[in-house]
């Protein structure tokens, strides 16, 4: 009912409403940047083992290590070199699951996985800067943001639920 002060018609405020498309958009892409992660880590341990010479920048920085290992021994132990590009395989598609699984987490809106995912994957970022890796970091960097962008706006439909008045269900 409308109110008057002095004179003036006061309106009862309403609480601000939040764009919920825009922010559940929002927290979807945040979330699917661990498959990307994941996917693109495991293409690029792919291309390593072809012996090729393209890598994707957002990537993990471990995966890359594995290889360079895996490549490092390969170099001096050619007879194995089946067996350490398995064991290869098996470390990056262990790192590259954790990753999906933080996806498939956050896809189901646990704020765990953005924070614990968002964390390792900083300091996966962190193993380009002693190698001056810029552009692998700064990719680091901007995915991080995404992810927290979805963090964020998982957060907004969380509130926005709780504050929501409850649904009556028909007796």
């Amino acid at each position: 009912m409308d109110q008057t002060r002095d004179g003036l018609l006061i309106t009862p405020q309403e609480p601000p409403k939040i764009d919920l498309t825009k922010h559940e958009k929002t927290f979807i892409n945040g979330a699917k940047w661990f498959y990307w992660i994941a996917g693109l880590s495991l293409v690029n341990t792919a291309i390593h083992l072809a012996r090729g010479n393209v890598t994707f920048v957002v990537g993990l920085g471990i995966t890359q290590i594995v290889d360079g290992i895996a490549m490092a021994v390969k170099e001096g132990h050619a007879e194995i070199s089946l067996i350490v590009n398995v064991v290869a395989l098996i470390f990056n598609g262990l790192f590259a699951g954790i990753f999906a699984l933080f996806g498939w987490f956050a896809c189901r809106k646990h704020g765990w996985a953005f924070i614990v995912g968002m964390v390792l994957y900083m300091l996966d970022g962190l193993i380009f800067v002693p190698f001056g890796e810029w552009f692998s970091f700064s990719f680091h960097v901007f995915a991080f943001i995404c992810i927290v962008a979805g963090y964020n706006a998982l957060r907004k439909l969380n509130q926005a639920q709780a504050s929501a008045p409850p649904i009556q269900q028909p007796m």
